[in-house]
């Protein structure tokens, strides 16, 4: 394990601000080095060190990043973790842990973390908020062994067997990346279905199949005024009331999770079905909160608790662990690294299992929508890229897909694999997956020669390889920790807040504004054309 001399780990505050971040000393002496290293050759750095890839790699927990196969050497390093020491990363840490608002835009702290805490009270400074979520896990945990149990019934008296859950953004990417990724775990019997999607087909096809008498919606909504999700409810209701009679007894047939509970119960949804989560909580850093629902019915509390210790895991992990060890931070830093100082717009994710078919999405709204930012967390305009275009997909259908730029395109694109060891399935079926993923790390760093131009690969390509234990409920967790964990230190190295979305909601804003139909206010010629032609289509 690679040691950094001189740096040290301790709560310090931002150095004074520069006229940009890009002025200071950390920032132009890796920019300087960036000259130097910029030609090396993987392959050079690995034959002159044989220790390379023990060096570089860390571990945390069921996890094991290795992270040898980048563009760094220990004077990469250094320089990356003088920048972490100059952003200030450990007081902002601790900020976010004792209950700052660090979420400076809306006057709010940013507490996901309490959601897994086992701390009695939480945050040390500001309101404590584990009474509250204490409350709402017990009421969760209750409500889903009631239905793993038969034990609720819809407007007929029938058992509830299926529930579709109704949300969009991280109100229906954490809770289905849950569901799949604790597939193994699932021993409910009842039948679990997604729908986000304004588009009515989602829906439409979501219920293909179920009966309404023993189909439960749940509206996932934080504020409870999504279009979307309401639109989808609304249907869903229309539905139910069709085959069963439009009675007060459908509410029967909803659940509510949402920080604005007074709005559920208006719609219709029975207080004892409204299960809150809280403002101080992103709809993006959710799923442990009772959005987590569908997942705590699919697989059961236990398994739901074994997910969240294995969060607090990786929740002590970056708030202990020294810079050279700390892996979300080394994660931060080599994405800064190349997104800054090499023009690289994008990063692949990766993961070489079936079960985590949803994680590069999920992990492409916590990144893109907290990152995304144009502005420091002083109202500056920046000068520096900040969040690159996070996409991936799963294993083998990647490279069937997509791996051909990652070996010849004209793109950087550094990538992650994320590979599990162990299976409990076809032992060698999964030994050739993992083979595969490990065979495109070394094919994308060390390329290959040839005589014909179009069979040259250059090689040089940067990649990690996280490796899991395997894929369980605890190291989900640590896994799902870990990169909110980066994205959190990677939004502190670029001095900007990855805790509100105000582009996200001015572009709702837009929508409401033209939902009156025909006559709706535009902002501007080309909307005024194209709804006066929705018009005359759907007049």
């Amino acid at each position: 394990m690679r040691e950094c001399k001189g740096v040290h780990w301790k709560p310090q505050e931002r150095e004074p601000r520069m006229s940009a971040l890009t002025d200071s000393p950390a920032w132009r002496d890796l920019a300087a080095h960036q000259r130097e290293i910029a030609h090396t050759q993987m392959r050079d750095l690995f034959a002159a060190d044989p220790a390379r890839a023990r060096r570089y790699s860390v571990e945390a927990g069921a996890l094991y990043l290795d992270y040898s196969r980048h563009l760094a050497n220990d004077k990469t390093l250094g320089l990356l973790f003088a920048l972490a020491l100059q952003a200030g990363v450990a007081a902002d840490i601790e900020r976010m842990t004792a209950g700052d608002p660090v979420n400076g835009s809306e006057g709010r702290p940013a507490l996901h973390v309490a959601l897994r805490t086992d701390e009695q009270r939480f945050p040390p400074r500001g309101t404590d908020v584990m009474p509250a979520v204490r409350s709402a896990r017990e009421r969760t945990y209750a409500f889903a062994e009631s239905l793993r149990a038969g034990r609720v019934r819809g407007a007929t008296g029938q058992p509830i067997g299926n529930v579709v859950n109704l949300g969009v953004g991280g109100s229906d990417l954490g809770p289905r990346l849950l569901a799949g990724a604790m597939r193994r775990e699932s021993n409910s019997g009842l039948k679990l279905r997604f729908v986000a999607n304004a588009d009515p087909y989602d829906l439409e096809a979501a219920l293909g199949g179920l009966e309404p008498a023993s189909t439960l919606f749940i509206v996932a909504s934080k504020t409870f005024t999504t279009v979307e999700t309401l639109s989808n409810a609304r249907r869903a209701r229309a539905w139910l009331a069709a085959a069963l009679g439009d009675a007060p007894e459908l509410s029967s047939h909803f659940a509510a999770v949402t920080a604005n509970t007074e709005n559920a119960q208006a719609w219709g949804v029975s207080t004892e079905r409204v299960f809150p989560f809280w403002d101080w909580v992103g709809g993006r850093f959710s799923l442990w909160s009772s959005v987590g629902l569908p997942a705590v019915i699919a697989a059961g509390p236990v398994q739901f608790d074994a997910l969240l210790s294995g969060a607090r895991d990786m929740d002590a992990h970056f708030r202990e662990a020294p810079p050279e060890r700390n892996m979300p931070l080394i994660m931060a830093l080599l994405s800064v690294w190349y997104s800054a100082f090499f023009g690289a717009q994008t990063h692949a994710v990766l993961p070489y299992a079936e079960d985590l078919r949803e994680f590069p999405a999920w992990v492409q709204q916590l990144h893109m929508e907290s990152n995304g930012k144009r502005v420091d967390r002083e109202g500056h305009a920046v000068d520096y890229p900040t969040a690159p275009v996070i996409w991936g997909a799963t294993g083998t259908l990647s490279q069937h897909a997509f791996h051909q730029l990652l070996h010849q395109g004209t793109r950087l694109v550094p990538a992650d694999f994320i590979v599990p060891i162990a299976s409990d399935g076809d032992a060698a079926a999964h030994r050739l997956l993992v083979t595969n993923a490990l065979a495109q790390g070394s094919a994308l760093m060390t390329g290959a020669a040839a005589a014909e131009p179009h069979r040259v690969l250059p090689g040089n390509r940067p990649s990690s390889t996280l490796l899991l234990d395997r894929l369980a409920p605890r190291t989900l967790g640590q896994l799902l920790a870990l990169y909110e964990h980066k994205v959190t230190a990677e939004a502190a190295l670029l001095n900007i807040n990855p805790f509100d979305q105000w582009g996200v909601e001015f572009g709702k804003g837009v929508a409401r504004s033209l939902e009156g139909g025909p006559g709706a206010a535009a902002p501007d010629a080309s909307t005024v054309a194209l709804l006066k032609r929705l018009d005359r289509a759907t007049g």
